[in-house]
């Protein structure tokens, strides 16, 4: 049995297939959209548009490389997260592209969050399906969220913190755009980084379970008027944001202990935030970048999960 899952986010248009007897992913497709150099983003309407332009080619790249007759159910991004209110046009694309394929072959459609798939993906990509069935605490950040969520499975989420302000995806695709990199701007960045040998000490804003980003921005503009160079701010932006999640999973250590604590979004996929947070937290589980960014491979996990089709042991 497999299942398809579609993702339509403000980055990337994103499809998977899930082989629920297998439990693997059979094979997934990604494709990021375009912006205009020097520019942060994409207009909602502009974002709609390249989704809408792309998802026929993505299906049949797809299609050539899994049976989709054998789909026995189709997982959407419907909107970015599991609260009431929470709406982005750009998802409507998705929508519309699975609710044809579901209709044309009479399957299921499930309904999910683009959240939800980032946290499927990351506790896939950890190996233990146990982590579907247990407590864990997840943070996902990304250039539209630094969330630290309370998690069973990736259906029941309970938020516990976020930032005040500039979420950490902002601040590195803002510095990485101002260094003339393209949008989004993150492996830019960490590539940079990587070139910096230099010790750097980072200056965070944590409040118990919430923080503030708003400065870190305004760190990095004054490091480079004082004439630091590109791989220096770099690495001290990545740091910063490190940083900042050590500890707020600590603090929610201190009232949840001994949970897993697993790190899913875009900005996860760095090497050196990896490293530093690692050292740091206990039990923490980061994915390869594939997992972290994003992608459609969680909501197929998730659609599986909704048909009551799932493995029960590690991968």
């Amino acid at each position: 049995m497999l299942t398809l899952g579609i993702d339509t986010s403000n980055y990337a248009t994103s499809l998977a297939v899930f082989d629920t007897d297998a439990g693997e992913v059979v094979c997934d497709c990604k494709k990021f959209l375009p912006v205009k150099e020097g520019q942060l983003g994409l207009r909602q309407s502009d974002a709609l548009f390249h989704h809408t332009a792309a998802l026929p080619a993505m299906l049949a790249e797809l299609g050539a490389r899994a049976d989709l007759t054998q789909v026995r159910a189709v997982g959407v991004s419907a909107r970015p997260r599991p609260v009431e209110g929470s709406y982005m046009p750009c998802f409507l694309a998705g929508v519309s592209a699975a609710t044809a394929f579901s209709l044309s072959r009479a399957l299921p459609l499930i309904e999910l969050t683009h959240q939800q798939g980032h946290i499927a993906a990351a506790l896939y990509a950890a190996g233990d399906f146990t982590l579907f069935e247990r407590e864990s605490l997840v943070f996902h950040v990304s250039g539209g969220t630094t969330d630290l969520l309370l998690c069973h499975g990736a259906e029941r989420i309970t938020p516990l913190g976020t930032s005040s302000d500039l979420y950490a995806g902002q601040a590195v695709d803002r510095l990485g755009v101002k260094l003339g990199f393209p949008f989004p701007a993150g492996v830019y960045v960490s590539e940079q980084a990587a070139l910096c040998k230099e010790k750097v000490h980072p200056k965070v804003s944590v409040h118990g379970l919430t923080c503030s980003l708003s400065g870190l921005e305004n760190q990095c503009a004054k490091l480079l008027a004082d004439g630091h160079d590109a791989p220096y701010v770099c690495k001290y932006c990545l740091l910063c944001v490190g940083e900042t999640l050590v500890r707020m999973a600590n603090n929610a250590l201190a009232e949840h202990p001994g949970l897993p604590v697993v790190f899913a979004g875009g900005v996860m996929s760095s090497d050196l935030i990896r490293t530093y947070v690692t050292n740091r937290v206990p039990n923490a589980h980061f994915v390869p970048g594939k997992f972290a960014s994003d992608n459609a491979i969680g909501i197929s996990i998730l659609a599986a999960r909704e048909c009551g089709a799932w493995p029960t042991t590690s991968m």
